[in-house]
This record gives structure tokens, sequence and C-alpha cells, in this order.
């Protein structure tokens, strides 16, 4: 019995096993004319079974390269566009640097501090005062949804003065949107979308 798992390994699954082994014969023919030929039958199959390609800018560019990868670039043929450099599919992509300074509060997220960071940089004045309201009342969404239990607008006063080491103080009285406020404001939403 023939497995897959006993056959060589395809390069693009998304064409399949049979597309695979047709590349392989195009690519072990003698007659150049003949390849050629093949090569430019094979692409217009490879168009119809794959028609999102068809959505992307010079789809038939990227059919050329998937024929040349499929072929582990050993095809010799007369292709419309260059043929693909092997060096820029064979070599690693760059590591992503992620930020290595811990989230205090994981529920508030890293935006949360970045917005406390900007709050304390800006002058005194109406206009800190209204966005220290909306950095809190972000922060009161936040616990809500991960929490699901109502949280005391005071709580979320003493997260945002820990998280600003004191600078960002709500002055006395201030009120937060309410809890049944934040959940209507969230169904009437969802009904919206439908």
């Amino acid at each position: 019995m023939d497995y897959n798992t006993q056959r060589k390994k395809l390069v693009l699954p998304e064409y399949g096993r049979h597309i695979q082994q047709m590349v392989d014969h195009i690519t072990n023919l003698e007659d150049r004319e003949e390849r050629n030929r093949l090569a430019k039958s094979l692409i217009s199959i490879m168009g119809n079974l794959n028609p999102h390609l068809r959505d992307v800018n010079d789809f038939r560019h990227k059919l050329w390269d998937h024929l040349f990868i499929m072929s582990d670039f050993k095809l010799d043929i007369d292709s419309p566009f260059p043929k693909p450099d092997l060096q820029k599919y064979s070599e690693k992509p760059r590591n992503v640097p992620y930020p290595n300074n811990p989230i205090r509060f994981k529920h508030y997220g890293r935006i949360i501090e970045q917005m406390i960071e900007r709050a304390i940089e800006m002058e005194d004045g109406p206009e800190k005062e209204a966005f220290k309201q909306l950095i809190a009342n972000q922060m009161k969404k936040a616990n809500i949804t991960w929490n699901k239990d109502s949280v005391s607008d005071e709580d979320i006063f003493r997260d945002m003065e820990y998280l600003s080491n004191g600078k960002l103080v709500m002055a006395p009285g201030s009120k937060l949107v309410d809890k049944r406020e934040l959940k209507s404001n969230k169904r009437n939403k969802h009904h919206r979308k439908r």
C-alpha cells in the first residue's frame, strides 16, 4: 500500500500531489519546447485550481513563481517573468523584537499603561482631567470584561494611582460610567450590527 506519509513532502500542498507530479515530470523532460508547452498548460490548470489567486495583483506572476518553487528552482523554461531568487525564499525571517517590560495589571493591558504615561506628561488643566476620566472609564470597561464582577470606582482610582506611581489622582467625587450602562452600550452595538 502506498501512503502519503511515505511519499515525498509536498512543497506547496495547496496544489496537491498530482500537480507536484506534473511539475516533476516537466522538470525531467529533455525537450525544451515540450517543457515550455507543458509548463504553460500547467499554469492554466494551477490558476483554475486556485481561483482565489485571481484577486491578487499580477496573479500570473505568482503562479509562475509557484511553479519554480515546486520544481525546487530546477525547471529550465522560458518564463514570461524572471525566475525567483532561491536566496530570497531560503533566508530566515528576522527576529521580532518584543518588549521586555512586564505589564503590571494584565487585564488593563499595555495600552492603558502607555495612556497613563502620556497623561503624566500633560500639563495640568481641563484637557488632562478629561483624559484621566477617559482612561479611568476604559480601565473600568477592561476590568468588567475580564472579571465579570462589579468593580468600584475607588478600586479603579487606586489602580490608576498605583500605575502612575502616585502622579495621577482623580478628583474627589469623580464618577465613572455605570456597569449597567456599559452593558447596555455593548448590547446596542450588537443589535446595530444585525
